[in-house]
């Protein structure tokens, strides 16, 4: 899996896609530390938008709303944009408006899109990043625009049959647990490439 990235544009640079247990006691450093690599590769001018996707009407599907507020609680993030709030909640009924605003506002956001999905059932509480956009609503059949140059998801439940029921069935407390540990790692790697990131002026000092 390849994407984009670099100053110039021009470099192609490998994505290994992660996949790692939320309960595992390096999961915190080790996704952040991923998230990280992928952010500090980017110009620092690029803004960086997450959209978490789901909704706080179904418990299974509020992850991307839970990490969204956890975020939004996060203060001193410069060059980030957030969509997804338990208040705001970015769902399948305004997902297209959303991204269609997103790329009015923005000049060439790199979009980081965060979800819950199924899946069987030994990946159940895993955390996935991998390259390439979002497919949001696949997993119960419905037909919404993909979203993000890269995407991080939740496997919360097992996958397959009656995902409606499913997911309306998923315990809340998992839900939230891979929320704080996703909201968590998503600030830190933030945090840390802005850190160490030069300023907008020291970047375009001339000698």
């Amino acid at each position: 899996m390849k994407f984009q990235i670099g100053f110039d544009g021009m470099k192609d640079t490998e994505l290994t896609p992660l996949k790692i247990q939320h309960t595992d006691a390096d999961t915190p450093f080790l996704l952040s530390k991923h998230l990280q690599s992928i952010f500090s590769k980017l110009p620092t001018y690029q803004p960086i938008v997450v959209i978490c996707v789901g909704t706080d009407r179904s418990t299974g599907d509020s992850l991307g709303p839970l990490v969204g507020s956890h975020l939004n609680r996060t203060t001193n993030l410069r060059n980030l944009h957030l969509f997804g709030t338990l208040d705001e909640p970015v769902h399948a009924m305004n997902l297209s408006d959303t991204v269609d605003k997103i790329q009015r506002q923005f000049d060439n956001p790199f979009i980081v899109a965060v979800d819950a999905c199924l899946g069987q059932v030994s990946s159940v509480g895993c955390i996935q990043v991998a390259d390439g956009p979002l497919k949001p609503g696949a997993g119960v059949n419905k037909d919404l625009p993909p979203v993000g140059n890269i995407h991080v998801t939740g496997i919360v439940n097992v996958g397959g049959f009656m995902e409606y029921f499913v997911l309306q069935n998923t315990r809340l407390s998992l839900v939230m647990n891979m929320a704080n540990v996703i909201g968590d790692a998503l600030h830190s790697a933030l945090r840390r490439t802005q850190a160490y990131a030069p300023s907008a002026k020291t970047a375009l000092q001339i000698d």
